[in-house]
């Protein structure tokens, strides 16, 4: 039997598979089990049912991700102590968003703040804790639906989406994601300009999904950057650097909407 396995590409059921393997054991602890089967699901990778059936709920989602949505995480964690989240609606045709921000991909808030500046609206969901494993509160890009997140992404043209990403040997590259390659191609062009490293495809991560954070605003067709911790860390560390980058983004952004600023 076949079930489907989500990872962060974004892609088909059939292109990502998982195997899963039922074992049979018979109990016997009296006369009323005695032939009672019980099933154990298994993933490839050892996983167990439970979590290969999140798995199979979409694609997306990362597979040790311990919440399959925020209406999921809202019934077990506490706002103010475990995370947090502000939406900042400044009527702007442009939404920087940053769903994993605080601790669960550090230095994303700060990125998405600068980047917004004082025109553009802005999104924020926080892990509070800094010692807390990374699966704990990410919540796979497709799937996030805090209410307040969703009202303000769905009336924004554009939507801009500031994630993190393992360094994977490459501690320096933005990887940017999209449906929506011009305004992606720009983005990529204006932080090579600024002296940073990007590329828009040949990575594992395309963020072509509709139901994708940046492809949730009206044009359906926003920019998701992905950037490796290292450099986070860089520009958290270093103003000069992060107002370069925020303000490739923008001007980016200004020049793809075709005016000199936004209402």
């Amino acid at each position: 039997m076949l079930a489907a396995q989500a990872d962060e590409a974004g892609q088909s059921y059939l292109q990502n598979r998982v195997f899963v393997v039922f074992r049979c054991a018979w109990s016997a602890k009296g006369p009323k089990d005695m032939f009672k089967m019980r099933a154990y699901g298994e993933g490839h990778d050892g996983s167990s049912w439970e979590v290969v059936m999140k798995q199979a709920r979409g694609f997306g989602q990362k597979k040790d991700d311990q919440y399959t949505s925020f209406t999921e995480l809202e019934a077990h964690e506490k706002r103010g102590i475990d995370y947090d989240f502000s939406a900042l609606d400044r009527g702007s045709a442009v939404a920087i968003v940053a769903p994993h921000g605080g601790w669960i991909e550090y230095g994303t808030s700060q990125l998405a703040t600068a980047a917004a500046g004082d025109d553009f609206s802005l999104y924020l969901f926080e892990g509070l804790k800094p010692k807390r494993p990374h699966r704990e509160l990410h919540i796979g890009s497709e799937y996030f639906d805090e209410k307040q997140f969703v009202q303000l992404v769905t009336k924004a043209q554009i939507v801009i989406g500031m994630h993190g990403r393992a360094d994977r040997d490459d501690p320096e590259t933005i990887w940017l994601r999209s449906l929506g390659k011009e305004l992606r191609d720009a983005i990529g062009l204006a932080l090579e300009a600024a002296d940073f490293k990007a590329i828009t495809s040949g990575h594992r991560l395309p963020g072509e999904h509709k139901n994708n954070i940046c492809n949730r605003g009206i044009g359906r067709a926003g920019v998701q950057l992905e950037l490796p911790k290292t450099l986070r860390d860089a520009l958290i560390a270093n103003a000069e650097r992060r107002v370069l980058f925020s303000g490739a983004v923008r001007k980016a952004v200004l020049e793809h909407l075709g005016k000199p600023g936004i209402a």
